[in-house]
């Protein structure tokens, strides 16, 4: 009996795919490992001991030690970021796609209109805050004076200082930032829906409300369920917007829940291991939250 000729492995695939591997495993799997076993541990990142194992301690205090700062800080945290979740996420979906069904029917100057909303995505985050920062300012504000004269009257909005205008100035630089990443996605995918389909709709007396109900949402629904796992997703990591515009503030109403992990990591009295605990109880969250709007979402055959 003739043996099997031994297959010969190509390496040549695994070297193109390595660097992006390394790179992969230095920094995600490394950090994300670190940052479990930190969770676990009491560790001050400015001393030279290693972390100290304690178990369910760090969850324990933040949880249901209602003594500790860790308890009050989480709790405004995850509770400040949830509200900014639930009030920014359907305005960053619904508002381009809005604008994407309407340059869809490619009005005049629509590739211009279509550049100007994506512009602000090529922004850094500091760019954009000092910008808005600046409409926002309560004696010299383009916010302030706009409304002046549309009311007839001195408007003198603290709008970084008070709430709900913190809330509404965060959010309105939110989705002005973000809102041209979802509506390329958003055109592009109203551009694929069949002209065919559409134009026998049309022939058969549905009107454009009909149309864009019946045939291209349903059609778009993969587009749809991507934007909606990732917005949601990259709200919930909220940062330099609090951090920049109202620097948590007013009375830590805008504090969030990376602030608070950020400060008890990196603070002058760094608590790594209570700031890891706190990470990893938010990534559970996160995971659970796309995974459910995943499975919602999500196109059924």
């Amino acid at each position: 009996m003739r043996l099997a000729k031994k297959r010969r492995v190509d390496l040549v695939p695994y070297l193109f795919i390595a660097p992006q591997l390394i790179l992969f495993a230095i920094f995600f799997i490394l950090p994300a490992i670190i940052g479990i076993v930190a969770a676990f541990s009491k560790w001050n990142i400015y001393t030279d001991s290693a972390p100290i194992f304690n178990g369910l301690s760090n969850f324990e205090q933040i949880l249901f030690d209602s003594e500790t700062s860790y308890y009050t800080m989480f709790r405004n945290g995850m509770g400040n970021t949830l509200l900014f979740v639930v009030i920014s996420v359907p305005l960053c979906i619904l508002l381009p796609l809005f604008m994407a069904i309407v340059l869809s029917q490619k009005p005049i100057g629509h590739k211009f209109f279509q550049a100007l909303y994506y512009l602000p995505n090529i922004f850094s985050i500091s760019t954009v805050i000092l910008v808005w920062f600046y409409v926002f300012n309560r004696s010299d504000g383009l916010a302030n004076n706009s409304l002046s004269a549309i009311l007839g009257q001195t408007v003198n909005l603290n709008w970084l200082g008070t709430q709900p205008f913190a809330w509404v100035a965060i959010t309105i630089v939110t989705v002005w930032w973000c809102l041209g990443g979802n509506l390329v996605i958003y055109l592009a995918a109203i551009n694929g829906v069949s002209a065919d389909l559409l134009e026998a709709a049309q022939i058969d007396g549905a009107g454009l409300p009909t149309r864009m109900w019946k045939i291209v949402l349903p059609s778009i629904r993969p587009q749809l369920s991507y934007t909606i796992v990732l917005t949601t997703i990259s709200q919930f990591n909220i940062y330099g917007q609090s951090l920049m515009l109202t620097s948590g503030g007013p009375d830590s109403s805008t504090y969030t829940m990376m602030m608070y992990i950020r400060q008890l990591a990196f603070g002058s009295s760094s608590v790594a291991g209570i700031a890891a605990s706190m990470a990893l109880m938010f990534g559970i969250v996160m995971i659970i939250t796309s995974t459910v709007l995943n499975r919602v979402t999500a196109q059924r055959d």
